[in-house]
């Protein structure tokens, strides 16, 4: 209310000057104006833009100098802000082919994890809880809601996992029936789905549903779409179509990261998704900031633009220039007639 206050007086007395300085303009306008007697179209804003800017600038410093001081820590987020990352990971001997990559010379587990750590270095991963499922014939929590990021990346970097499955056909639904019982008791709308496959031998039923608690779900192939490798007797490669279709029912986003990271503009919506606006967040003290900064900007500059645009009339050297002129042709006329016929001289 102190800075409000200030901010009032301080308007009162400006427009009050300005209406002082605008009588003794008034006066000798013919001179600083010319003939016309008044300024360019622009500059009679002028006089509201002083007042404002003053106006502003009062209310911000003095809002800032009332505000308690604010101490720059390490952020920390409420339990409740916390948002959770749940990536359910295809660890079947087929990611271990290598067709991978843009040369076609990685595994299709390593292509996963160059994959993940352009993600992980692009998010903010600060802000997420990060579990992980691996799945092959069945499906085992690797990790749970975890914030060490060192961890999952071991997971990535060709930890065998699959040996810890008895041997059989890959049953990526089940990862995705244990990613819904692990997030169901999670907020709304408070986890992002990330499934990483090559497509190889999912089954054509039993697609679990997702809780309320997942908000947005991507699916990530990996693995060389056209030509593929033999294993276990069958023609194994990314099933795109496949994938794209799992992606579907998900409600989510199908990316085929065998040449290609994820997109920024789709780590942007990820890490938006389900939060509230930023612009919700600013507090006074930003308010403050940007009327200290903006207001100040405005009142510095005015000066320089009326000096130089103020007004069309430019008195000084060229005026004087064209008075010596006219002096020599009034004491010289025939000067006069050799300018107006020069081929007659």
């Amino acid at each position: 209310m102190v800075a409000e206050l200030a901010a009032l007086v301080v308007f009162v007395i400006a427009i009050g000057a300005e209406q002082l300085h605008a009588r003794r303009i008034r006066r000798i306008a013919p001179l600083v104006f010319g003939p016309a007697a008044q300024p360019a179209s622009w500059a009679r804003f002028a006089p509201v833009l002083r007042v404002l800017s003053l106006t502003a600038l009062c209310w911000g410093l003095i809002t800032l100098m009332l505000l308690t001081p604010k101490i720059h820590v390490a952020e920390t987020i409420d339990e409740s802000e916390m948002k959770h990352l749940l990536i359910v990971l295809d660890v079947s001997p087929s990611m271990r082919l290598e067709d991978a990559g843009q040369k076609k010379d990685q595994t299709r587990m390593k292509r996963a994890a160059v994959v993940m750590d352009s993600f992980f270095s692009r998010a903010n991963m600060h802000r997420y809880r990060t579990s992980v499922i691996a799945v092959y014939n069945s499906a085992k929590r690797v990790v749970e809601e975890t914030k060490d990021m060192e961890v999952i990346r071991n997971i990535f970097n060709d930890l065998p996992m699959h040996h810890a499955f008895v041997s059989g056909e890959t049953d990526l639904f089940s990862g995705l029936q244990e990613a819904a019982e692990l997030s169901r008791h999670w907020n709304p709308r408070s986890t992002t789905l990330l499934l990483i496959s090559d497509g190889d031998t999912v089954p054509g039923a039993g697609m679990p549903k997702m809780p309320a608690s997942v908000a947005n779900a991507v699916v990530i192939g990996v693995g060389d779409t056209v030509k593929g490798s033999f294993i276990n007797g069958h023609h194994s490669r990314q099933d795109v179509s496949t994938l794209r279709q799992v992606a579907i029912r998900l409600n989510g986003t199908y990316h085929n990261g065998n040449e290609k990271h994820l997109s920024t503009d789709l780590i942007d919506h990820l890490a938006v998704g389900g939060e509230e606006n930023p612009f919700e967040k600013l507090t006074r003290r930003e308010y403050a900031l940007a009327a200290c900064g903006l207001s100040a900007l405005i009142y510095a500059l005015l000066p320089w633009l009326l000096h130089y645009w103020g007004t069309g009339w430019k008195p000084g050297v060229l005026t004087s220039r064209r008075n010596r002129e006219r002096s020599r042709l009034k004491s010289d006329p025939s000067r006069k007639s050799r300018e107006l016929h020069p081929a007659a001289s």
